[in-house]
Formats: C-alpha cells, sequence, structure tokens
C-alpha cells in the first residue's frame, strides 16, 4: 500500500493567500495605473532566457550569475545525460583496480557517444564543445594508461590487487586529478541550450527591444514589467527564491538627467498612491567607462590593505568586483567601508555635471533626497545615476526599490546604440510596507448574500444574483437549500453587508426581505430596487476609501 505523504511548498517559495491576494491585486493596479499615466507601456518577456544573456549583462562574476541563478539544459539526448551522470557520481578507488577498471570502460562508451553526438549535429557543434571533447579524449586515454599501469604493478605483487607502497600513493593521486579533470570537461560539454529561469528583467527587456528593432519607434521607448523572478538565495524573512517584482526601463539616443528625474518621480507618485511616508531617497554617480576604471583600480588598491579585515565575501569580490565591497550590509564592514575612497571624488567633469543636473531636476520636482557616496548597484551594467528608495520598516535588507543608468547595454548585447535607465521593484517588500502601515483596505466585500428557501425561490435566487453582479456588486448564493438562522449565520461570518432573503410568500408577493446587517434594518423591496438599494452604502464606503487622507 502507498504510503500517504503531505506535499509542501518547495522550499523557498510560498502561497500567496486571501485576503492578501486581494492587496497584491490592488497594488498591481495601482502601479500599472501610476506607469500608464507616465506613458509607459507594458511588455511581457518570457520567464526562460539563454544563460548566456544574464552572463554578459549582469556580469559572470556577479554572485546572481555564479551562484544564484536556476540554470539547466534543455536537449533530446537523456541517455547521454544520464550516462554524464553516472561518470560525475563515480569514485574509483586505487585500492580496488576492478572500480577503476569499470570507470574506464564507462568512460570510453561516453566518450564514443559523445564524439558521434557532436560529429552528427545532435549536440551543439561549437568551439567550447569541441574542445571539451578532445580534452575529454585525451583524459579517458590517460585513465585506460593508469588502468594498464595499475594492473601491471598488481601482477608484480603474488597475491595482491594493490600495488605496493610508494606506488599506491603516487597513484592515487594521479587518478585524483584524473577524475577531477575528467569532471571539469564534462561539465564544460553543452548537450543542449542551456537555459535561465529569469533572475531579473532588465536583461530581458533591452533583449527584446534590440529583437523587435524597437530603436525604430518614434521618442523615447518606456517599458514596463511586472511578474515573478527566480534566484536560489538561502531564504530568510522578506527573501524568496521566487519572488515578483514590477520594474520600468526607457530606451532611446538620450541621457539627459531629467529621464533620470521622471523616472524617480514616478516611483514617488506610487509611494502616495500606497500611503506611505517613511521612505528615504538616496542617489549617487558611479562614474562611467572614462572615470570608472582608474577609481576601481585604486578602491582594490585600499581594499587589498584592509583584507583580512573583510568577510569572505567582500574578499572575494576584491579581485572580481571591488564597487560590491561598498555595498556589503554586513554591520562590521562598516567602520572600514566608510573609510575607503568615494567615487564622487574621482568623477570626470561630464558624469559631474551630469549628477549636479539630477539633483537640480530633483529640487524641480520638490523631491527630497539623501546623497549616499557609497551606493552601488549589484549588477554591471550600470553606470552613472544609480538611486535607492529605502524603508525603516524592512530591517536591514530595507531597500523597497532601486535602479539606474545602464547607458551601452544595448550594444553590449550585440544591438545597436541605446541609453537606458530603469527601476525594479520588489512586490514582496511593497505589501510588507503597506501592510505594516495599515492605511490601504483591498479586501473586496461580499455586498449580498442571497438566502433562499423552497424550490419556488432558488430561480428567483438565481435571477437577482445576476442582476446584482450585473452592477458590479460581488454575491452569494447558497447551492443548497439553508435553514434560515445558520445561513444569516454563515453571511455575517463572511462579511456581508446585507442579506436577500427569498421565500415562497417572497416570490408571490414580487418584494424580497433586505437586511442591513450594519444596523439590523430589514425593508420589503421589490426585485427591481434590491441593486439600488444594496448598491448605494456599498459605493458610498468604496469613494470613502479612496478619498481617504492618510493617518496622522
Amino acid at each position: 500500500m502507498t504510503e500517504k505523504r503531505k506535499f509542501h511548498a518547495v522550499r523557498g517559495v510560498r502561497d500567496i493567500l486571501p485576503p492578501d491576494t486581494s492587496l497584491w491585486n490592488w497594488f498591481e493596479a495601482t502601479a500599472r495605473d501610476v506607469l500608464e499615466i507616465f506613458n509607459f507601456r507594458e511588455i511581457r518577456v518570457p520567464v526562460l532566457e539563454e544563460t548566456e544573456l544574464f552572463a554578459r549583462s549582469v556580469g559572470a562574476e556577479t554572485d546572481i550569475v555564479s551562484k544564484e541563478m536556476y540554470s539547466f539544459e534543455t536537449h533530446d539526448l537523456p541517455d547521454l545525460a544520464i550516462a554524464r551522470s553516472d561518470i560525475l557520481l563515480r569514485d574509483p578507488s586505487v585500492e580496488h583496480p576492478s572500480s577503476i577498471s569499470d570507470y574506464q570502460d564507462r568512460l570510453r562508451v561516453l566518450y564514443a557517444a559523445l564524439q558521434h553526438s557532436f560529429l552528427t549535429g545532435a549536440a551543439p557543434r561549437t568551439p567550447q564543445n569541441q574542445h571539451a571533447i578532445n580534452h575529454l579524449g585525451a583524459l579517458e586515454r590517460a585513465v585506460k594508461e593508469l588502468t594498464l599501469r595499475l594492473s601491471v604493478e598488481s601482477r608484480l605483487v603474488p597475491g595482491s590487487q594493490v600495488p605496493p607502497e610508494p606506488n599506491a600513493s603516487r597513484l592515487r593521486n594521479e587518478l585524483k586529478g584524473l577524475v577531477h579533470d575528467v569532471h571539469y570537461a564534462l561539465s564544460q560539454i553543452r548537450l543542449g541550450d542551456v537555459i535561465t529561469l529569469r533572475p531579473e528583467a532588465t536583461a530581458s527587456v533591452v533583449r527584446a527591444y534590440i529583437e523587435h528593432g524597437m530603436q525604430m519607434l518614434p521618442g523615447l521607448v518606456k517599458l514596463y514589467y511586472a511578474g515573478p523572478m527566480f534566484r536560489r538565495e538561502r531564504p530568510q524573512k522578506g527573501r524568496y527564491r521566487q519572488f515578483y517584482q514590477i520594474g520600468a526601463e526607457v530606451l532611446g539616443q538620450t541621457d539627459h538627467p531629467a529621464i533620470d528625474a521622471e523616472l524617480i518621480e514616478m516611483l514617488t507618485v506610487l509611494l502616495e498612491r500606497c500611503k506611505l511616508e517613511n521612505w528615504t531617497l538616496l542617489v549617487n554617480s558611479i562614474g562611467d567607462t572614462n572615470c570608472r576604471p582608474a577609481y576601481v583600480a585604486l578602491l582594490r588598491e585600499e581594499l587589498q590593505k584592509v583584507k583580512d579585515q573583510l568577510g569572505p565575501d567582500s574578499q572575494r569580490r576584491i579581485e572580481t568586483n571591488p564597487l560590491r565591497v561598498l555595498d556589503s550590509k554586513l554591520p562590521e564592514e562598516q567602520p572600514i567601508i566608510a573609510k575607503l575612497p568615494m567615487i564622487s571624488d574621482h568623477l570626470c567633469e561630464p558624469c559631474r555635471e551630469h549628477f549636479a543636473e539630477l539633483r537640480r531636476q530633483l529640487d524641480l520636482r520638490s523631491i527630497p533626497y539623501k546623497v549616499e557616496p557609497r551606493l552601488v548597484r549589484g549588477l554591471d551594467y550600470y553606470m552613472r545615476t544609480t538611486f535607492e528608495i529605502t524603508s525603516p520598516h524592512l530591517g536591514a535588507q530595507n531597500a523597497l526599490a532601486g535602479g539606474g543608468r545602464y547607458d551601452g547595454l544595448s550594444e553590449m548585447l550585440g544591438g545597436p546604440p541605446a541609453k537606458g535607465i530603469g527601476f525594479a521593484l520588489g512586490q514582496d517588500r511593497f505589501i510588507e510596507v503597506i501592510q505594516t502601515a495599515g492605511r490601504i483596505d483591498a479586501t473586496r466585500a461580499l455586498d449580498a448574500f442571497i438566502v433562499w428557501m423552497g424550490a419556488a425561490a432558488y430561480p428567483a435566487a438565481v435571477r437577482l444574483a445576476r442582476r446584482l453582479r450585473q452592477e458590479g456588486l460581488c454575491v452569494e448564493v447558497p447551492a443548497e437549500e439553508p435553514k434560515l438562522r445558520k445561513a444569516l449565520g454563515l453571511a455575517e461570518r463572511l462579511g456581508a453587508r446585507f442579506a436577500v432573503i427569498i421565500g415562497e410568500n417572497e416570490v408571490q408577493s414580487g418584494e424580497f426581505t433586505v437586511k442591513r446587517f450594519a444596523d439590523g434594518e430589514q425593508r420589503k423591496l421589490a426585485e427591481a430596487e434590491v441593486a439600488a438599494f444594496v448598491k448605494a452604502p456599498a459605493q458610498a464606503a468604496r469613494e470613502s476609501e479612496s478619498k481617504s487622507e492618510p493617518a496622522d
């Protein structure tokens, strides 16, 4: 008998349940409205993209690409994939020469199959695959030679299958190195396309901009997106492996700071719509290809002096991306970071002028901000303007939204020259802050619960429900005939505004009993009058909620 199993959501992801989904829907609708009044139009990009798209744009040395992406091969060679996995899981031992012989046999068969697949085009005929398969062939021959040597050594020791020391130690190390090299060569062979669940969407939007020739459209191309992203981060409060973002991108031939300021202004309008007041806008400039390389070299030099005082991640970033050290959130590293050179002191004149004009544009729009010289963005494609909006309600990981300018990303991805700037906001975090503030109630109330009694009343109940729903009211009709007292109790627990009672007497008289739960008032109304009576307070309540001022 099959054992029953209770299933749970995968670690690091979650279900979003009612009534929270009402707030999510309200927020998404509100964000779309704000984006569209600023003349942004929605783009829907695939959840799956080529891995190389993110490696090239985000940066191969970033944590996202090196550690956090969900990537996999897609191909039609399942048997070959299984054989490759079998080799990767095997660990032959010098103490058991037969295991080495078996390993060598399986490796020989796998190598021949890979070579055949490459030559016939079943596996991608790329230079990388050609090099990796040739390397694997050389390793297969080396393993074969080692197997023969072990066989000879064993025969030199009567009655033994293990070669004598010190030969055993030397051969053990040689075998360990060969197995390591075989595993590396196999990891470089691609049986098909390598695709990734998108960890962010800017690269996808720019890819679509290039692919569909959107540079030919008039004026600035202003796009927005909404949907799930995927990163294999360590699950913790407020961070999920499937998370949701809304973002916007502006692409065109100008990098005027007014574009940057208006993008930020749009975010502040969204904050106002969400009735959020306790937020801080941080802005900075991280220079461009003219001034940033010299600063990065200086920063790396200074970081080397304090390397031993930094954690493992920051130590690694000294070589791969020193700017990311400035983004560290570790409390013990903050005093060290505070003493490092600031990029604002090393900007070239055009970048300095661009940043000064951005600040003037923000002042023009009466948008409060704070210049944060340590603010950098974590992705390689950013340049000049960077910004972040933080909230005190989120603790250490306090960013609500962030973005920046990425002029040159289009060219990096093989497209035409284009200037670009964008932002992304985390829906999960935004919703958390809205809930903490407690100023938005997006739950849709049940306007009417129809209680019907007797077979003759059911058609009238169905007919009335249809009429009320056509008026935009939320209505519940029991599928089975209920007891009056029980039905009214259920209606109250469901939060219904009204109960409409239809029995045989109501059907005959043509007037239904309508009870308002707020004050217990009951009225006898004709079917045509019910909708207006129920709709009036519901409409008034919704208008009151939409016009209400933020609480003090």
